[in-house]
């Protein structure tokens, strides 16, 4: 039985340090509530006078629990134009849009120094259930968003269907690849890093704001609050809970650990402690991913019954110092070196921990660059990508042994970042094409990061005949969609043919199946 509550969560408003103010506003981030077809979509017509401008969002769904997100920004363009005080904020829960019977409320403290940002974890919804919900404050009424919960964990689930994106550059075109995946019936949609860009301006086209390269809080608050106003990217954070991993540029291009290869460790942890603040301020988190000592929590497991274990990674933040100086690179060694890690090794044994428990049908892991072995022969010597997993082969090794000595059942992994769509497989030797594959990887491409694309271009088709084991690859714009049964994952390339104006069609580029028990994937 559902029962109504009302609860009041409040955060202290003085900021001592960085660290007493986690500590003192973390208490700000909860909430206790319930059970929301279909979500408001916003209009370009609509003025950001309002305080819900941002619109809203819903985020890392569990069987029982969901997080509900909003962010009060009557100015998003200005980084929010909020007073610095408290503001309570009532949210609302409901099985119907028109929140005829709400099933649960209760109110929440949202404070300056987190931005006014809004994180409601509501706890005790039932599994596998549509709920729509909406907030209040100051006298104005949110969009209404819709999510749903994670089924039971043991449950014979039979079919989970989901989307992934990344790489959506708001200089680079319209996101009308939103506009066409929220019409489809998704469970949940994972989205693989690069939500912002950090450079300033370089066109005229959709130009960035502020225009300058982003480097405080209020740089990333500004540019946050640029992108999450695009209509097509609230309509599909309204329609579906979210499940996110930053990149790269969520903070700065190509950076990796703690600054290198940036020559001032001390300015540039400083910048991307404003930069996770800030993303953690725009995403549908729970209160374990409120930054803390510079650092922010991101990895995490998500289980759909007993048909789908999510390893979601951090490839970012606990890497070990790129090999021979980044970039491409021929006879690097120093990448082979089994004491190098692209995860941090606390992350790499809690993953490696979940892969050798999992009973799961189909254990997948959502990440953010390319995990595969792609060289690209240059003057008859082959370089590799030391951004990488060819740059921290070590890791990758260890993950390879960790799926072989536990039989790890259906290994797929799905990846963002390279603005291209990729079908790899995953081979114990990438140096012996005949060798045992162990999984396969999908890549998505981007939203609009790359402007118009192509179906192929010649880096890709050089790319394919000079690894065999790269199945696809494809340089329009887009997103993937899968679908997951006990037999099959199915997976459809949906692109559109521009995104420099609006209304594009859309069309599926290429779909590929993984049969269970039977590693690699066949084109239909």
């Amino acid at each position: 039985m559902i029962k109504k509550i009302a609860t009041t969560k409040r955060g202290k408003s003085k900021l001592l340090n960085r660290r007493n103010f986690i500590q003192k506003t973390s208490a700000a981030i909860s909430g206790m509530g319930l059970i929301g077809p279909f979500p408001f979509i916003q209009s370009s017509a609509d003025t950001f006078d309002e305080i819900f401008s941002l619109g809203v969002a819903s985020g890392d769904p569990l069987p029982s629990s969901v997080v509900i997100w909003t962010r009060l920004a009557p100015k998003p363009l200005e980084g929010g134009g909020m007073p610095a005080e408290e503001v309570e904020v009532r949210w609302d829960i409901s099985t119907d849009k028109s929140f005829d019977s709400i099933l649960v409320s209760g109110n929440f403290i949202a404070v300056p120094e987190l931005g006014h940002s809004v994180h409601v974890e509501v706890f005790g919804l039932e599994p596998s259930n549509h709920y729509f919900y909406r907030f209040k404050a100051k006298g104005q009424t949110s969009p209404v968003g819709k999510t749903k919960t994670a089924p039971p964990y043991n449950a014979d689930l039979k079919e989970l269907n989901f989307a992934f994106a990344s790489c959506q550059n708001y200089q680079s075109g319209f996101y009308t690849a939103y506009d066409h995946m929220i019409k489809e019936d998704l469970d949940v949609v994972f989205f693989l890093g690069d939500y912002i860009y950090e450079g300033g301006s370089n066109t005229n086209f959709r130009s960035h704001l502020p225009q300058k390269e982003t480097t405080s809080l209020e740089d990333y608050r500004i540019r946050y609050g640029q992108y999450k106003s695009d209509p097509s990217l609230k309509a599909a954070h309204a329609a579906f809970p979210w499940i996110v991993t930053p990149d790269d540029h969520e903070v700065k291009n190509n950076w990796g650990g703690e600054g290198p290869p940036y020559e001032n460790n001390d300015t540039f942890l400083t910048r991307r402690s404003a930069a996770f603040q800030a993303y953690y301020e725009h995403m549908p988190l729970r209160k374990s991913a409120i930054p803390m000592d510079m650092n922010i929590q991101l990895y995490r497991r998500f289980n759909f019954g007993n048909l789908a274990e999510f390893s979601v990674l951090d490839t970012r933040q606990f890497r070990t110092n790129f090999a021979c100086q980044d970039g491409w690179k021929a006879g690097c060694g120093e990448r082979m070196d089994p004491r190098r890690t692209m995860l941090g090794f606390n992350q790499e044994n809690w993953l490696f921990e979940n892969l050798s428990r999992s009973s799961s049908r189909w254990n997948i892991l959502a990440q953010q660059v390319q995990i595969a072995e792609v060289g690209r022969k240059i003057e008859s010597k082959v370089q590799y990508n030391m951004d990488k997993w060819s740059g921290y082969v070590g890791t990758r090794e260890r993950l390879w042994d960790t799926i072989r000595y536990h039989d790890v059942s259906n290994f797929v992994v799905l990846t963002g970042d390279s603005h291209k769509n990729w079908v790899n497989d995953l081979l114990t030797d990438f140096n012996d094409p005949q060798s045992r594959i162990l999984g396969t990887e999908f890549m998505g491409t981007s939203i609009t990061s790359g402007g118009d694309g192509m179906e192929i271009n010649e880096a890709g088709e050089k790319i394919m005949n000079e690894n065999a084991h790269v199945k696809f690859y494809n340089a329009q714009r887009g997103y993937v969609r899968c679908k997951l049964t006990h037999d099959e994952m199915r997976t459809d390339f949906k692109v559109v043919p521009f995104v420099s104006k609006p209304n594009a069609p859309v069309k599926t580029r290429a779909t590929f199946v993984v049969n269970n028990g039977i590693a690699g994937a066949v084109q239909l």
